[in-house]
């Protein structure tokens, strides 16, 4: 059986190539050379992950420790750039991409806090912060609405997988259940949201 720092390594390993791959694809939808294809593509990746480490006085950070992340962010932007268009339906493919990143990086973000000694509540807040950041400067860097501003279900499905995690973790799950239960619960919220609609209440003046 695999530890639960090599399952961490490989769900860490899926969450970038699914938000590099994600990155991209916002890059073909605004139409951006092959430069933009790999920022955008790049800082979804480790746009979370970063913030994540400077936030736990982890330095350096994660890609500079290892280049690898940095090269394979870079190296699947790039190629994304040479795949034939896909039609307007690539949007819902991003929002699917970003569904299965979303819930990775919440669980990963909040394993890592937790093996730093965290607080759960700091926790809960770093697997946010990892799900989500990388997909704001993605958004604001192609000049559209961050995603996790709207009314969709979003920070909720990271809040609820890195929730899960920690809740279960403490405990006393063994750890690959509570990963497991994490993402399921963070990917499957997103998931329903998506297909029905789902969304929070919106502030009315009235």
């Amino acid at each position: 059986m695999m530890n639960f720092n090599t399952v961490t390594a490989a769900l860490d390993w899926m969450g970038i190539v699914a938000f590099a791959i994600s990155g991209a694809i916002v890059a073909s939808r605004k139409q951006m050379d092959i430069v933009g294809f790999v920022v955008l593509g790049t800082v979804t990746g480790i746009g979370g992950g970063t913030l994540r480490d400077l936030l736990l006085g982890q330095s350096p950070v994660f890609w500079v420790r290892e280049p690898a992340y940095l090269v394979v962010c870079t190296v699947i932007s790039a190629a994304m750039f040479f795949v034939p268009r896909i039609p307007e339906s690539r949007y819902r493919l991003v929002l699917w991409i970003d569904a299965i990143g979303l819930a990775l990086f919440a669980v990963t973000g909040a394993e890592r806090a937790l093996v730093l000694g965290s607080h759960p509540v700091v926790a809960i807040v770093m697997g946010v912060i990892t799900a989500s950041f990388g997909g704001i400067i993605r958004d604001v860097f192609a000049n559209q609405s961050p995603v996790v501003l709207s009314y969709e279900i979003y920070v909720m499905a990271a809040l609820a997988a890195a929730g899960v995690f920690v809740s279960l973790s403490l405990a006393g799950a063994p750890r690959d259940l509570a990963m497991a239960c994490g993402l399921a619960v963070g990917a499957g919220l997103r998931a329903l949201a998506m297909r029905f609609g789902w969304s929070l209440p919106r502030y009315t003046k009235n």
